[in-house]
């Protein structure tokens, strides 16, 4: 079987004068030519041209290519080399690709609270918070869990009105917890059991699904971390503390 030009350019989904550049170039000649001098082409000239799309989609310059393939057809590269060297760029290829394609997904989605909102509503929802103050270290360190591309997924859907209301349970839940301590409530005692079981509630509603074992962790890190101490303890000197242990009793109770 031989093909005509516009027959392969058909086939391989390129121009004609790409493979007339080509023949020109000796990166690929037809095996025969028509009596009125039309290129011909045969199977083993299309298996050529495979490869050497295969190559220039992998970004090699033309004259790399027909090296690589004049070595291959000289013997002087084992075939078998060949192959794995093709694997090998594809391997690679396709990592960069999904890379790629990873990036654009979470370019996609909202990178961190309200970060669709405008200056002005960021503010009347947050004060003088950033929101995004913190995303590229809480991406390093939860980056790649189930926990927060949900929190990505759904805060990404997030309006002003969603937010202001989270703020506001929020808000509420810790003056409760502060009248709570200024009873002189036990942090293993019913209520502040209660009000830590709202506190992981309020997370798995709003955020993602938040296990006792996860809350323990949350409720470690409010301790561990200064930044999270200082927001807890402004509502009250201490909480932060008194809350950590809450939570725990709380995990021991459900899980035991």
């Amino acid at each position: 079987m031989n093909y005509s030009v516009g027959q392969v350019a058909g086939f391989a989904g390129v121009t004609v004068r790409t493979l007339h550049h080509y023949d020109d170039i000796g990166l690929l000649v037809p095996s025969e030519r028509s009596h009125a001098g039309h290129r011909r082409y045969s199977d083993a000239d299309l298996d050529r041209l495979q490869q050497i799309l295969f190559y220039r989609e992998l970004g090699f310059p033309l004259d790399e290519v027909a090296a690589l393939l004049d070595d291959q057809a000289t013997g002087k590269a084992d075939p078998r080399a060949h192959l794995r060297r093709q694997h090998e760029l594809l391997t690679a290829r396709i990592e960069k690709l999904r890379k790629m394609a990873a990036a654009v997904e979470h370019a996609m989605e909202a990178r961190t609270m309200g970060l669709d909102l405008t200056p002005e509503e960021k503010f009347e929802v947050f004060g003088g918070k950033d929101p995004e103050q913190y995303a590229e270290e809480v991406e390093a360190r939860w980056g790649g869990t189930d926990e927060y591309a949900e929190s990505q997924r759904r805060t990404a859907s997030y309006t002003k009105e969603d937010w202001k209301r989270i703020q506001a349970e929020a808000a509420e839940w810790g003056e409760r917890y502060v009248a709570l301590m200024s009873a002189g409530e036990d942090p293993a005692g019913e209520a502040a059991m209660a009000l830590a079981e709202e506190h992981r509630q309020h997370i798995c509603r709003s955020f993602y699904e938040c296990s006792y074992e996860l809350h323990r962790s949350l409720g470690e890190m409010y301790v561990s971390d200064e930044r999270f101490t200082a927001f807890y303890d402004a509502m009250r000197p201490g909480l932060a503390e008194h809350l950590k242990d809450a939570i725990a009793a709380n995990a021991d109770r459900h899980t035991s």
